[in-house]
């Protein structure tokens, strides 16, 4: 009976960490290039149960009773790479990627380390210097390897699909796209940014820059809340159970046992 309790206590913490995944997409659907997240779970490893100290078993030795599961465990959070969908903005320095791969960006953290990082948010623009930079002033990188420099006066810039920049007609830099082979070792970092892990292996990019365009969150605000309403109910049933066996066993306790 008892079991019951952890039972239904470990699928209310389940539903927990899915209504903060399926909330923290919410409060980023309109974040450019966002990627939504969702949570797995998974039960607790089966464990041999025995009846031990049991002053009725000859010896007092352990005797084994059956197999318990303590219920479902929180499992992997995993990022959904889909394509986002794509809206116009006319702006030359806004971009999108049409297939896999990430801007590759040089950030700079506050305690002024820089490492680099990638990202799906081309919404980019130019600081005073004429520097390509994302809005939080971090440097976009060409593939140099360098951070892009132009000429902030110069009013005729494109941008082409294999995402060079051209002023006046002349390639001036081109925009870095970077891929990998398993998005598996990539990690979110901040809302924006993916930064790779032990493992991670970069490859070329399939993905064409698409100037004057921006990619939205990939994130379905009817889905999302279709799912938190299921998760809600879940969390509430688990509430439920918890409150059943409660009863039971205050009858258990305090009526059952009464002397006559």
């Amino acid at each position: 009976m008892v079991k019951g309790l952890y039972s239904a206590y470990t699928g209310m913490i389940n539903q927990q960490n899915r209504m903060d995944v399926l909330t923290n997409n919410l409060a980023n659907v309109n974040t450019n290039g966002y990627k939504k997240e969702g949570a797995t779970s998974q039960s607790f490893d089966a464990m041999y149960a025995h009846k031990i100290k049991d002053s009725s078993e000859k010896g007092r030795t352990a005797r084994f009773i059956g197999i318990n599961n303590p219920g479902v465990m929180i499992g992997e959070t995993y990022t959904d790479f889909s394509q986002g969908p794509l809206r116009t903005t006319n702006n030359t320095f806004d971009l999108a990627l049409s297939d896999k791969g990430f801007f590759t960006i040089e950030y700079t953290n506050k305690n002024g380390v820089t490492s680099t990082m990638y990202t799906r948010d081309g919404n980019f623009t130019l600081n005073v210097y004429g520097d390509l930079v994302t809005q939080d002033g971090d440097y976009v990188l060409g593939t140099n390897g360098q951070r892009i420099r132009l000429d902030p006066l110069n009013p005729d810039t494109t941008i082409n699909y294999a995402g060079q920049i051209l002023q006046s007609g002349s390639i001036i830099a081109q925009i870095l796209v970077t891929d990998f082979e398993n998005y598996d070792y990539l990690e979110h970092f901040g809302e924006n940014f993916f930064r790779p892990v032990a493992g991670a292996v970069e490859q070329a990019a399939p993905a064409r820059v698409f100037s004057g365009y921006l990619e939205a969150a990939n994130v379905s605000v009817v889905n999302e809340m279709v799912n938190m309403i299921t998760v809600q109910r879940a969390f509430d049933t688990n509430q439920k159970v918890i409150t059943t066996i409660d009863g039971t066993l205050e009858i258990a306790a305090n009526q059952l046992g009464r002397l006559g």
